[in-house]
């Protein structure tokens, strides 16, 4: 059964509203390098998680004349585009910033308004990222995080997670920074912790970009789905041989199998044969939507 990535989306979207807007009134009262790149941060992720709900609301489209498979690949391009614009907007304005405040640094002030902020911050990040990790611990199965990340056809269950660690981290970074231009009086600290932050978005941009590259260009089915794939096949009443199993993720919920086999049987034997090894394979795999055979000769 497919649970549902859109309440953890929804709920995302939420706390990074009403924690932008905090952290946009901190920057600007305070004059924060740090603050202001958490509040473009946060901004960032709100129009993530919109264009990932717009992306799974095009893949939920039918199939028609133009797109024969569906939809299904939406949800790969506007992750795609999720990963550029963390690099570009959310890590480009935070090492811009932190750069120019390195040039001419200035004093901290209003720093209750700041640790304020980012704790309240934390609470909201942290809930998000709860939600998020739980969701995505109950999809993993067996594999390790790690395998569940590598190997997984919905980016939309990681790229929260992804996006509320990297959250709690920059608020971690910015909370330091702060302290530590409050306790010397030095407003580079506040700059660095600006850099920080930016490099942080950058390689979580990078990291989710590479991810979802392979799936956007047409990433094959699971190799334990391919082995079973073969598996049932070779197994299959009137199959004499499989010469080759060739498959790609449509979409997360749509695999596309084409198959090269030798048929014992000629005729409408060969036809049952098919169908039997249809029926098997959408048993075993239910996101085995489409199964092309081509019969090789013996």
């Amino acid at each position: 059964m497919r649970i549902s990535t859109k309440p953890v989306i929804l709920a995302a979207l939420l706390c990074n509203t009403a924690i932008a807007l905090a952290k946009f009134i901190a920057a600007a009262v305070s004059g924060s390098a740090a603050m202001l790149a958490e509040g473009v941060h946060s901004t960032v992720d709100i129009s993530n998680q919109l264009l990932m709900l717009y992306g799974l609301k095009r893949a939920q489209k039918p199939a028609d004349r133009q797109f024969p498979f569906g939809y299904g690949k939406e949800v790969y391009f506007w992750c795609f585009v999720v990963a550029i614009e963390v690099f570009t907007v959310g890590a480009g304005v935070a090492l811009v910033r932190g750069v120019l405040k390195l040039q001419h640094p200035e004093p901290l002030t209003h720093p209750l308004l700041n640790y304020l902020v980012i704790a309240v911050s934390f609470v909201f990040e942290g809930a998000s990222l709860m939600l998020a990790f739980s969701e995505f611990t109950r999809t993993k199965g067996r594999r390790t995080y790690f395998q569940a990340v590598r190997q997984g056809k919905d980016p939309t269950r990681f790229m929260v997670v992804f996006e509320d660690s990297a959250a709690v981290l920059g608020l971690s970074i910015a909370a330091i920074g702060l302290l530590l231009q409050q306790l010397t009086g030095n407003g580079l600290y506040d700059a660095v912790a600006s850099i920080l932050i930016g490099l942080v978005l950058a390689i979580a941009a990078g990291w989710l970009a590479y991810e979802t590259k392979g799936l956007l260009i047409g990433e094959s089915a699971n190799r334990d789905v391919v082995a079973d794939i073969r598996r049932i096949a070779t197994g299959c009443d009137g199959i004499r041989a499989v010469h080759e199993v060739l498959s790609m993720h449509v979409g997360p919920q749509f695999i596309l199998v084409a198959i090269t086999l030798e048929f014992a049987h000629s005729g409408a034997a060969r036809q049952h044969a098919i169908d039997r090894l249809e029926i098997a394979l959408r048993r075993a795999h239910p996101h085995i939507q489409r199964v092309f055979v081509r019969a090789q000769q013996s």
